[in-house]
Parts: C-alpha cells; sequence; structure tokens
C-alpha cells in the first residue's frame, strides 16, 4: 500500500455524509490511506487536476477491476490511444451539435407527456414520478435501446452502478448486476440488426457505423446506462430540492439574476453526484511526501476537490451565483465526461426549467428534513413535493 498516512473512516456514516470526513482528510492528510477501502484517497482540488491527467502513472485501465468484471471493458477503463479511438467514435451521437440540433427536441418532447401527466395530481415523489422517467426516455434515445420500458433503464442503471462500488463483495449485490448487465445484452441483441442496416445518431447506431467490435459495443453501452441514468435522475431531483430548499437562490434564477445552467453547475460543484473516480497505479511513482507501488488502488474524490476551501468560499453553502470556473464535477483530464453536454442541456435547458413552469406554487411536502445519500454516487432517494393542481 502507498505510504499516505492512515485515516479510518464508519462506511455507514461515511454514506450518508462524507463531507467532514472529507473535510478532515483536506486538511490533515489531504493524501489517505482508507483501510475501509483498501485505496488512498485524493482530496484536495490541485492535486487531483494534476495526477488525473498523468495517465503513465494512474491509470484507467484496471483489469481486475469491479466495472471490467462485471460490464466488460469500455472506454473508461482504457487510456491513450485506445481510450481516444472509442471517445472519437462515440463523439458523433454526443457532440454539441448533436445535442442541440437533434437531441434537445427529443428532450423536450419526452419532459412535455411527463409533465402532461403529472401536472393534475398536484402531488409526487420527484425521484420516481419525475426525474426517474425523464432521465431514462432521454437515455433509451441516447444509447438505441428503445425497446426498453424507462423503468428498466433506472434498475438496470442502479444495479451495475451498485456492482462496480461494492467493494465489500456482497454476493447479492454482484448478482442483481449480472442480471442487468444480462437483460441489457438481450435489449441490444434485439436492436443490433436495425443499428446495422440503418444507422442513426444513438450510441448504438454510430458505433455499428465505426466497426466497432461488439464486445466494446456492449461495454460502452453499459457504461452509458451505469452513469446515464443515475447522474441525470438525481441532478435534476438533486437541483430542484436544492432550489426549493433555498428560496433566495430559487429566486434569483427565476428572477434572471441567474441562469439554469449556472444553477445546475453550482449543484454538481455543492453535492457532486459523481463523487469519485477509481484509479491503478501503473508504475512506482512519489507524489509530494507519498510513495505508491504498482497495482494500488487509489480514488480522486471530487466530492472533496469541489469543496476545497483553497478554491471555494464558504465550500459548504448552495450559492448559485458563486464562480465555479475551478469545479470539476465532469472530472479534469482526458476522462472528462463525454456526456456533459447532453447532461446539461437536459437537465438545464430542458427538464429543471420546465418543471418549474409547469408545476405552478412547487414546495416541498416533507416536514422532514431530505438527506442524499451514498459517496461514490450521490443523490437523493426521495423528493415529495406537492403544487397547485
Amino acid at each position: 500500500m502507498s505510504t499516505a498516512p492512515r485515516y479510518d473512516v464508519d462506511p455507514r456514516k461515511f454514506a450518508d455524509d462524507p463531507y467532514p470526513d472529507l473535510a478532515a482528510m483536506r486538511e490533515a492528510c489531504p493524501i489517505a490511506w482508507v483501510p475501509q477501502f483498501g485505496a488512498t484517497l485524493f482530496t484536495r482540488r490541485d492535486d487531483i487536476a494534476v495526477c488525473e491527467k498523468n495517465i503513465a502513472v494512474f491509470s484507467s485501465d484496471q483489469p481486475g477491476g469491479l466495472m471490467n468484471r462485471l460490464m466488460g471493458q469500455n472506454m473508461m477503463r482504457k487510456d491513450g490511444e485506445a481510450h481516444a479511438a472509442e471517445r472519437h467514435a462515440i463523439f458523433p451521437t454526443v457532440s454539441p451539435k448533436t445535442v442541440r440540433d437533434h437531441w434537445r427536441a427529443r428532450f423536450e418532447g419526452h419532459c412535455r407527456r411527463i409533465l402532461d401527466e403529472l401536472a393534475p395530481r398536484g402531488v409526487a415523489d420527484l425521484v420516481r414520478d419525475f426525474a426517474m422517467p425523464v432521465s431514462a426516455e432521454a437515455l433509451k434515445e441516447i444509447t438505441g435501446l428503445t425497446n426498453v420500458a424507462f423503468a428498466d433503464m433506472d434498475v438496470w442503471s442502479q444495479a451495475m452502478i451498485d456492482g462496480i462500488a461494492n467493494y465489500g463483495g456482497d454476493p447479492a449485490v454482484e448478482a442483481r448486476c449480472n442480471r442487468a448487465t444480462a437483460a441489457i445484452d438481450a435489449a441490444i441483441d434485439a436492436m443490433l440488426p436495425s443499428a446495422r442496416a440503418r444507422p442513426d445518431p444513438s450510441l448504438l447506431g454510430v458505433m455499428c457505423a465505426a466497426g466497432m467490435p461488439e464486445e466494446s459495443i456492449r461495454a460502452n453501452i453499459k457504461l452509458a446506462i451505469s452513469g446515464g441514468q443515475n447522474e441525470p435522475r438525481d441532478a435534476i431531483a438533486g437541483l430542484v430540492w436544492a432550489l426549493l430548499d433555498h428560496p433566495d437562490q430559487l429566486a434569483a434564477v427565476r428572477g434572471g439574476a441567474v441562469g439554469w445552467l449556472q444553477a445546475f453547475e453550482e449543484y454538481a460543484r455543492w453535492l457532486s453526484p459523481i463523487g469519485m473516480s477509481p484509479r491503478r497505479i501503473a508504475q512506482p511513482f512519489e507524489f509530494g511526501d507519498v510513495s505508491f507501488e504498482p497495482d494500488e488502488r487509489v480514488f480522486f474524490m471530487f466530492g472533496a476537490a469541489n469543496r476545497d476551501p483553497h478554491h471555494f468560499a464558504d465550500p459548504d453553502r448552495f450559492d448559485v451565483a458563486r464562480d465555479v470556473s475551478k469545479s470539476i464535477a465532469f472530472g479534469a483530464g482526458p476522462h472528462f465526461c463525454a456526456g456533459a453536454w447532453a447532461s446539461r442541456t437536459l437537465i438545464a435547458d430542458v427538464a429543471v426549467p420546465a418543471l418549474f413552469e409547469r408545476l405552478k406554487g412547487l414546495r416541498l411536502a416533507s416536514g422532514r428534513p431530505l438527506r442524499p445519500v451514498g459517496w461514490a454516487f450521490r443523490g437523493l432517494l426521495e423528493l415529495p413535493v406537492v403544487w397547485e393542481a
């Protein structure tokens, strides 16, 4: 293991609220060995921004890692030319132009339909009844798996997210992940003939058109589902919650002083739906006063980096007007989130503004505090609200 100082965490408390421990590490031991995770954690923003770009040492290629074993080796678990080639192949699906000219209208159509069904009710759990189906319908379009139910996307995504964060080795969690990936393979099998015969802008279409090997197509579709459902779902619900819980911030956005995109970028900094990115040490290395040996596991803690007081004043405060240019919510190196443009459009241009426009008098329904959960991936489990039906 690395020579970083040891820092112990209670995994359950850490999942409930990682920020006190992350702040303590960032201050006292910004590179810390955490035996409960079997990994060395980086918690300072500048250290992560530098090291994430050093792929010769901090490798995404993790042959024995949970993601490779459970989902197949996708572009997120490749470095250098191998990563760049697959990223280039999928770019026609997620480019800013394709998002603007093709996907945005699809997102808007799904959002209108879901709000039409929801509006007369006057009460809902916005995680289950809005954020989840909006995110899933968008993901069906982007992946090309339009033959599945939106609820399937959510179940599959959660099962894979749980599986690749299953560092404790729970066999039930692994079994759910395996069932999800088998179901995704079956959905891909059903759509492959038409994708090959009539390629479209979806991931399945562009990867087939690029001649990508089938095992890579399958692995990258699974990657898109694992990250492309939970994170937008959690960010849509989370941003709505944060704005409703901070009425002054909501007033600034609705009054035009701050844009919806700026509000989303601040939420992604403040809560970091993707809280961590793992790496494998590829060669002996020293950083600061810490030595690393090959095949050690490192976690870049985006959730800690985005609350680094060296870059963000009063970092635990949600402030839609703050400068978020130093945020690394979408990553900081060659693995910068390929779906960032689609996420920004879906969340900040379409879903959240439409929700506040359509549901008049929207307000939180629960008298008890709502708290997100998780540290590798963080979000609300529920968001009960009411409005004027």
